[in-house]
């Protein structure tokens, strides 16, 4: 029997199933005519199960978990944290994402983040983050402590922003505020940016 590769650090039982959700809602948000180009995905993780699963011309991830330079199935992977400078042109990427990652960023290094972003995308390029609601902190410390999800993965979360807070995150890095779309998914436990430079 083959094992299967899991999609986060840690264990638990729904990771690769959350993983999916989380992979399905952030390609339904990525129109078609934006995947002629690249893709960022900040976070990616040492499998990287979204970019595996996308359809884009040009894939690239970043994390920290990635042992090296590597190229995965066409995916462009690089070992780097995302509070750091993002070793890309300006302009480069049609989309970027992070997807649960915002969370594990610490609020300080977060602007600087999010300025990076805003550079390496193309004008009318596409950012996509999704994150957990805030009312779903305990919840997800529950099921991790039970085995449902990685502990480790919910241990390293920062903070939980409200929706609000995090639109005016994304709006001091110097997006602006009306292209800035917004959601829960995942009975309102998860929450989604569109955010268009």
């Amino acid at each position: 029997m083959k094992r299967q590769k899991r999609a986060t650090r840690g264990y638990g039982l729904l990771e690769n199933f959350l993983a999916k959700k989380r992979a399905d809602k952030a390609d339904l948000l990525i129109p078609e005519d934006l995947r002629s180009g690249r893709i960022l995905d900040i976070g990616c993780g040492s499998y990287p199960y979204f970019l595996l699963n996308t359809k884009f011309k040009e894939k690239f991830g970043i994390d920290p978990s990635i042992h090296n330079l590597s190229v995965q199935n066409g995916v462009n992977l690089e070992r780097a944290k995302a509070e750091k400078k993002l070793q890309f042109g300006n302009d480069f990427f049609d989309v970027v994402t992070m997807l649960a990652v915002f969370e594990h960023i610490d609020s300080k290094k977060i602007n600087y983040l999010l300025n990076e972003v805003k550079r390496v995308l193309k004008k009318d390029g596409l950012f996509i983050i999704t994150t957990p609601s805030p009312w779903a902190d305990y919840l997800l410390h529950a099921m991790g402590k039970v085995g449902l999800i990685s502990s480790q993965e919910i241990n390293e979360h920062k903070h939980n922003h409200k929706r609000k807070k995090i639109e005016s995150m994304i709006e001091e890095a110097g997006f602006d505020r009306k292209k800035i779309k917004s959601g829960f998914f995942e009975f309102y436990a998860n929450m989604w940016f569109v955010v268009s430079k």
